[in-house]
């Protein structure tokens, strides 16, 4: 077969959407142009005539099986599929005897292990005499960095190709091949209508599939059934709303929607209301929502709404979103969960967050001031004499630690007051403890 062309091969309109809609040649694969552009590397790795072991990382849905396929296809080689999920050493002892048969018979064999990360160290081990040998060409596709996953002799034996999500005109044009297909499939049927699309529509699937294919094909699946069974005929964003509504009820990412969304969880843990704080997060994790991504918006909570005010609130934070880093999804949502109820029932402050904004603001619009002569460093004889750190009085060696009536902001530059704590939570004792200090400040003065 070549790789570059058409091929006659036509599945039967039982068979699943997304396998009769996965290319049979490399010119139909959408996006990765980075890889199989003319002259790019898998590309010229695919001309060559001669496979080589690789890794292909990317997330779901781009593509990684269906070139581990291009690549068997195009070198007449014996295509093996292990799943690292369901499979263990004895598949990989199943696929080393498949291989040796068809290596005597004067043909390759391409082994290709999906979610390859799954493998232990010992069952990735169980396979690299067998790729060291050439007994097969190992693929393996990997959502997980493969430098962190994959051990360091299996990896320095496999060359890595980085996949990318497919874009939104990817996407839009393989929804319209999937629709076109469900129609063709539908033609002989006299009570089948001819769907159609609409643009709006289409880009709205795009949006959601978010890079991926597997996602697109199988929603535009479900519509054009529900569309069907109703007696419709076009597929427009309204009926998207109907027929998808376990999924595109949420939002489409990157709309408005979607920052709706995240602006009501921020205002609802601000509003010191855990029970919406919490359905505004599980609608976005149940609408597909980066978890990650929230971890960093839960840590901005965190930092801007509560502050001082509860310390506590940005370790709680910090540290669900290092939970979840460890344990993925679902597992670590839950960590994500409990960070918002506490950051939700925590003492609210945003001194913190309005005095950096004031002393930013003040920075921008004043001109340039020295430092003050005693706050200077003073590492070498010629500084010291030049009276740089001159007078300056150590806190620690003064009563409550503090320097009464010293200066730290440049000369000339008035007090800003520009932290002002709330009365509540820890700012309680912080103003009470600025007071003290400001007491001390004016009985030098007096």
């Amino acid at each position: 077969m070549d790789l570059f062309s058409h091929s006659s091969h036509k599945l039967p309109a039982g068979a699943p959407l997304a396998e009769r809609l996965r290319p049979r040649a490399l010119d139909q694969v959408a996006g990765q142009m980075h890889l199989l552009g003319k002259g790019k590397p898998l590309r010229v790795a695919f001309e060559s005539g001669r496979p080589h072991s690789m890794i292909f990382w990317g997330p779901p849905g781009v593509g990684k099986t269906t070139l581990a396929r291009l690549m068997a296809d195009g070198f007449d080689a014996q295509f093996l599929a292990i799943s690292a999920v369901l499979g263990g050493v004895k598949d990989i002892r199943d696929a080393v005897t498949a291989a040796q048969v068809a290596q005597g018979q004067g043909r390759r064999t391409i082994l290709f292990v999906d979610e390859v990360h799954r493998f232990n160290k010992a069952q990735q081990d169980a396979f690299l005499p067998y790729v060291e040998s050439g007994l097969f060409t190992f693929i393996g596709a990997t959502t997980e960095n493969p430098s962190f996953e994959v051990n360091s002799a299996l990896l320095s034996r496999a060359r890595v190709y980085v996949l990318e999500p497919l874009s939104a005109d990817d996407l839009a044009l393989l929804a319209s091949q999937a629709l076109a297909l469900l129609n063709e499939d539908a033609a002989g049927e006299a009570s089948a209508n001819s769907l159609t699309l609409s643009d709006d529509a289409c880009k709205q699937l795009a949006a959601w599939a978010d890079g991926d294919a597997r996602r697109l094909i199988n929603a535009v699946e479900v519509v054009a059934e529900a569309a069907r069974a109703a007696g419709r005929s076009l597929i427009d964003p309204a009926w998207l709303e109907v027929a998808l509504s376990q999924n595109l009820r949420r939002f489409d990412k990157g709309g408005d929607a979607f920052y709706d969304q995240i602006s009501a969880l921020h205002k609802s843990v601000r509003g010191s209301n855990p029970d919406a704080a919490l359905y505004w997060l599980c609608r976005m994790l149940d609408g597909g929502a980066d978890p990650k991504y929230l971890a960093r918006r839960i840590i901005r909570m965190a930092w801007e709404d509560i502050g001082l005010a509860d310390p506590r609130a940005m370790q709680i934070a910090n540290e669900a979103a290092v939970t979840y880093d460890r344990l993925g999804s679902p597992e670590g949502e839950l960590a994500l969960a409990q960070a918002v109820m506490y950051l939700a029932i925590a003492a609210k402050s945003n001194a913190g967050y309005v005095a950096y904004n004031r002393a930013n603001a003040f920075v921008k619009q004043d001109k340039s001031r020295e430092v003050p002569v005693h706050l200077r460093n003073a590492p070498t004889r010629l500084m010291k004499e030049l009276g740089h750190g001159h007078a300056y009085r150590y806190a620690h060696d003064e009563p409550h630690g503090y320097a009464a009536g010293e200066t730290y902001l440049p000369d000339g530059m008035p007090e800003q007051n520009w932290y002002q704590p709330v009365a509540r939570g820890m700012e309680l004792k912080i103003a009470e403890k600025m007071a003290f200090l400001r007491s001390l400040d004016d009985e030098v003065k007096s």
